[in-house]
């Protein structure tokens, strides 16, 4: 889990990864999710690492739409649990056809899921 946030920090501030292991031997299944701080992290990330060759093995990173972490875990942070609450993904509003953003609007956009798979 550290050499991964270790790589994929590059590109922001990594709030939560859930590397998914077998329950039984305890052992990765070799690929994971974690959560940017902000969706132009994650964009980043899926933009520079998809495809990219590390230790030999040829990754794939994509964007998850509806992620939420696992809530098997006892020992559970303030960003963890407000992750459960939430979910980690972008949120948009319903849109209607009055509504317009100029470009000058500021449009809040807090948390996207990129998969790493290794």
């Amino acid at each position: 889990e550290g050499d991964v946030i270790c790589v994929f920090s590059q590109y922001g501030e990594v709030v939560n990864i859930n590397l998914v292991r077998d329950k039984k031997t305890g052992k990765s299944k070799g690929f994971c999710f974690l959560c940017y701080e902000d969706q132009r992290s994650t964009i980043l990330a899926v933009d520079n690492f998809n495809g990219i060759k590390i230790k030999g093995r040829t990754i794939r990173v994509d964007h998850v739409a509806n992620y939420r972490p696992p809530k098997d875990s006892d020992d559970l942070d303030d960003v963890t649990k407000a992750l459960h609450a939430k979910g980690c993904g972008v949120k948009t509003p319903p849109h209607t056809s009055s509504d317009s953003l100029s470009e000058d609007d500021d449009v809040s956009v807090k948390k996207q899921k990129g998969e790493v798979c290794s």
